[in-house]
C-alpha cells in the first residue's frame, strides 16, 4: 500500500520528487516505530497511538515544521487507505501540531532580476538556453516540477500561450510575453538542436537540454539559477520557488487581481495566493512618505 500511495502521489497528484521522498520517508519512519515499539500494523492502530507518535516527535527535539510535516504525510496516506477500502478511520485526523507561523515569500526586486538577465552571455549555446530558462521561469511563475516536464509541443507561438501540467494533472494554458517568446524561439532556433545532436535519444520532445542533450533535472535547474547568480554577484539565494513568488509579487504589485494571479500560479486555493498581498518595502516607504501627515508637511517644508 505504500508503494501503491507513492504511485498515485507521482501519477495523479502528479507530486514532485522532492514532496514524494519526503513523504515515504515520514511513513517508514512511522512503520519503523509501530514495529519498534510492538504497536499493531498499519491497519490496526488507533487515535492513541498517533498522540504516542506526535509526543515521540517532539522528544525527539524536530523542529516544529518537520514535525506538522510528517502528521500530514500520514494523514494524507490514511485518507489514501480509506479511499482504497483498506482502513476505515483516519488515526491522525485529529491529531494537532503547534500552528506554525506563515512567513512571507522571498521575492527579487527589480534591479536583481535585471542583474540574472544582464550576467547571462548569449552568444553561447548555453548561454540562449539558460537566458530562455530564467525568462520562461520567471515570466510565468510556473514551478520547477511543471518546467521541467515542458515538451516543445506544449508551446504555442501563434497564440502566445503554453500548456502547463500542474499539481493533480490539472491543465492551465498561460499567456507567454515577448521578451519569453523571443528568448525560446532563440534558444529553438540555435541552442535546442546543438544539445540534442550530442543525445541518443534524437526523438526527445523535453523542452529543456542538459548540456550532454539530455531532459533538465529540478536539480539542474538549480545548478543553472545559482551559476547564474554567482555571475550576477547578487548577494542573495535565488531558487525557481523565489522566481515563482517573484513573478506573483510583482503581478500584484502592478495592479493584477488576486484572482487571475491564482489562476496562473495554479493555486486551487485563494488563500495560499493571498501570502503574495504584502508590500515590498519600496512600496512601503512610499506610501508611507506620501501619506502619512508629518511625513508630507517634510516634503512640503523642504521644498
Amino acid at each position: 500500500m505504500i508503494e501503491r500511495f507513492e504511485e498515485y502521489l507521482r501519477s495523479e497528484r502528479n507530486y514532485s520528487t522532492h514532496t514524494i521522498k519526503s513523504y515515504m520517508q515520514d511513513i517508514n519512519d512511522f512503520k519503523h516505530y509501530l514495529e519498534k515499539n510492538e504497536f499493531k500494523d498499519l491497519y490496526h492502530i488507533g487515535a492513541n497511538v498517533s498522540r504516542y507518535y506526535l509526543s515521540y516527535l517532539n522528544q525527539k527535539g524536530y523542529k516544529p515544521s518537520t514535525v506538522a510535516r510528517n502528521i500530514s504525510s500520514l494523514r494524507s496516506f490514511y485518507r489514501f487507505l480509506i479511499q482504497e477500502g483498506v482502513v476505515e478511520d483516519n488515526p491522525f485526523a485529529q491529531t494537532m501540531t503547534i500552528k506554525l507561523d506563515k512567513k512571507l515569500p522571498r521575492f527579487l526586486y527589480y534591479e536583481e532580476i535585471d542583474a540574472l538577465f544582464s550576467s547571462i552571455d548569449t552568444n553561447t549555446i548555453l548561454g540562449k538556453r539558460d537566458y530562455a530558462l530564467l525568462e520562461l521561469l520567471y515570466g510565468t511563475g510556473i514551478r520547477v516540477s511543471e518546467f521541467c516536464s515542458i515538451e516543445v509541443g506544449d508551446i504555442d507561438f501563434f497564440n502566445n500561450n503554453i500548456i502547463i501540467l500542474g499539481k493533480g494533472n490539472k491543465e492551465r494554458y498561460l499567456p507567454i510575453h515577448q521578451e519569453v517568446k523571443t528568448a525560446l524561439i532563440d534558444y529553438l532556433e540555435h541552442s535546442r538542436g546543438k544539445l540534442l545532436a550530442k543525445s541518443q535519444d534524437k526523438d526527445c520532445q523535453i523542452l529543456f537540454l542538459n548540456y550532454q542533450g539530455r531532459p533538465l533535472t529540478t536539480r539542474g535547474v538549480r545548478v543553472i539559477l545559482n551559476n547564474i547568480n554567482n555571475k550576477a554577484a547578487n548577494n542573495i539565494k535565488i531558487s525557481p520557488h523565489i522566481l515563482r513568488h517573484s513573478f506573483a509579487t510583482h503581478l500584484l504589485d502592478n495592479g493584477a487581481d488576486l484572482r487571475s494571479v491564482q489562476e496562473l500560479l495554479g493555486h486551487s486555493n485563494l488563500s495560499t495566493t493571498q501570502m503574495y498581498t504584502h508590500v515590498s518595502k519600496e512600496q512601503l516607504k512610499d506610501a508611507y512618505e506620501k501619506s502619512f501627515p508629518r511625513a508630507k508637511r517634510k516634503d512640503i517644508e523642504d521644498e
